[in-house]
């Protein structure tokens, strides 16, 4: 093995241990994850998220940017720890950040499921606040034709 080859061996097998999950099937989970990554490292006024919402959207971008924004700002006020994601050019995705998918996906149909995801995410117990807003984003999402299925 060439040592160019051996790097290569060495860079995908540590890629794909940091981000061991690949981008969601679903075009909303996408989306989605794209106004988390750009928020979560550029702040929650980020125009590229909102621009992206108001691509998806249309007129009706108001309600899932905004509650995009609350959902974010309360995991970082919540979280026990860092909340790991990627740079929006990664063709994969954090544990992180595929656990935040599944619970904007199951949110309303599985909550107990839900919860229990967040609860590891977060590395605290009381949830609730922080699950109202999942579940508040994943509304509105659905309510605009765009439900993000996991």
């Amino acid at each position: 093995m060439t040592d160019a080859n051996h790097f290569a061996g060495t860079a995908l097998a540590s890629m794909t241990t940091l981000l061991p999950h690949p981008l969601p099937p679903c075009e909303n989970a996408r989306i989605a994850l794209f106004a988390m990554r750009r928020m979560g490292a550029n702040g929650l006024g980020d125009a590229r998220a909102a621009h992206t919402l108001f691509t998806a959207f249309g007129q009706g971008f108001r309600r899932p940017l905004i509650l995009m924004r609350a959902l974010m700002a309360d995991l970082a006020g919540s979280a026990a720890g860092t909340i790991a994601i990627a740079p929006c050019c990664c063709a994969r995705m954090t544990p992180a950040e595929a656990a935040l998918l599944s619970i904007l996906a199951r949110v309303e149909t599985a909550p107990d499921t839900a919860r229990l995801l967040m609860t590891d995410l977060l590395g605290v117990r009381r949830v609730d606040g922080v699950l109202t807003s999942a579940a508040a984003v994943a509304a509105a999402f659905a309510d605009e034709g765009r439900p993000v299925t996991g």
